[in-house]
Protein backbone atom coordinates (compact mmCIF):
# COMPACT_ATOMS: atom_id res chain seq x y z
CA UNK A 1 0.00 0.00 0.00
CA UNK A 2 2.74 2.79 0.92
CA UNK A 3 3.72 1.80 -3.10
CA UNK A 4 0.83 3.71 -3.77
CA UNK A 5 1.27 6.49 -2.08
CA UNK A 6 4.17 7.60 -4.11
CA UNK A 7 2.18 8.03 -7.07
CA UNK A 8 -1.10 9.04 -5.34
CA UNK A 9 -0.17 10.87 -1.99
CA UNK A 10 -3.58 12.87 -1.54
CA UNK A 11 -5.03 10.17 0.83
CA UNK A 12 -5.44 6.69 0.67
CA UNK A 13 -7.25 4.92 -1.90
CA UNK A 14 -9.51 2.80 -2.20
CA UNK A 15 -9.32 -0.81 -3.58
CA UNK A 16 -11.41 0.06 -6.66
CA UNK A 17 -9.72 3.28 -7.02
CA UNK A 18 -6.40 1.72 -6.72
CA UNK A 19 -7.02 -0.92 -9.33
CA UNK A 20 -8.14 1.55 -11.75
CA UNK A 21 -5.55 3.74 -11.42
CA UNK A 22 -2.97 0.77 -12.09
CA UNK A 23 -5.15 -0.27 -15.41
CA UNK A 24 -5.24 3.44 -16.14
CA UNK A 25 -1.24 2.93 -16.28
CA UNK A 26 -1.20 -0.56 -17.67
CA UNK A 27 -2.99 0.86 -20.89
CA UNK A 28 -0.70 3.87 -20.74
CA UNK A 29 2.36 1.57 -20.82
CA UNK A 30 0.89 -1.10 -23.67
CA UNK A 31 0.29 2.02 -26.10
CA UNK A 32 4.12 2.75 -25.29
CA UNK A 33 5.05 -0.25 -26.38
CA UNK A 34 2.62 -0.70 -29.50
CA UNK A 35 4.42 2.65 -30.55
CA UNK A 36 7.96 1.26 -29.99
CA UNK A 37 7.58 -2.04 -31.34
CA UNK A 38 6.21 -0.57 -34.48
CA UNK A 39 8.51 2.00 -35.16
CA UNK A 40 11.67 1.10 -37.25
CA UNK A 41 14.13 0.51 -34.61
CA UNK A 42 12.37 -1.71 -32.65
CA UNK A 43 11.72 -4.55 -35.11
CA UNK A 44 10.59 -7.84 -32.80
CA UNK A 45 11.62 -11.05 -33.73
CA UNK A 46 8.14 -12.05 -35.16
CA UNK A 47 8.70 -8.85 -37.50
CA UNK A 48 12.44 -10.62 -38.82
CA UNK A 49 10.48 -13.18 -39.55
CA UNK A 50 7.86 -12.24 -41.81
CA UNK A 51 10.52 -10.20 -43.57
CA UNK A 52 12.68 -12.55 -44.19
CA UNK A 53 15.58 -12.06 -41.94
CA UNK A 54 17.71 -13.78 -39.34
CA UNK A 55 16.08 -14.83 -35.96
CA UNK A 56 19.21 -17.29 -34.78
CA UNK A 57 22.67 -16.99 -34.47
CA UNK A 58 24.85 -16.91 -37.12
CA UNK A 59 27.75 -19.33 -38.21
CA UNK A 60 31.46 -19.16 -38.64
CA UNK A 61 32.95 -21.01 -41.43
CA UNK A 62 35.95 -23.28 -39.55
CA UNK A 63 38.79 -20.81 -41.52
CA UNK A 64 37.00 -17.70 -39.50
CA UNK A 65 37.14 -19.54 -35.98
CA UNK A 66 40.29 -20.33 -36.72
CA UNK A 67 41.70 -16.69 -37.46
CA UNK A 68 40.04 -15.82 -34.28
CA UNK A 69 41.54 -18.03 -32.23
CA UNK A 70 44.78 -17.02 -34.17
CA UNK A 71 44.74 -13.63 -33.72
CA UNK A 72 43.86 -14.06 -29.75
CA UNK A 73 46.13 -16.30 -29.28
CA UNK A 74 48.76 -13.29 -30.41
CA UNK A 75 47.38 -10.94 -28.25
CA UNK A 76 47.72 -13.14 -25.51
CA UNK A 77 51.33 -14.14 -26.65
CA UNK A 78 52.30 -10.12 -27.16
CA UNK A 79 50.53 -9.73 -23.47
CA UNK A 80 52.58 -12.15 -21.60
CA UNK A 81 55.54 -11.01 -23.12
CA UNK A 82 55.04 -7.04 -21.95
CA UNK A 83 54.74 -8.80 -18.48
CA UNK A 84 57.62 -10.31 -18.28
CA UNK A 85 59.24 -7.89 -19.78
CA UNK A 86 57.83 -5.59 -17.07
Amino acid sequence: MLYFLRFFPEELMDNSEIVKAIDEQISRLQEARALLANSAGGRTTATRQAAGGRTGRRKLSAQARANIIAAQKARWAKWKKAQKSA
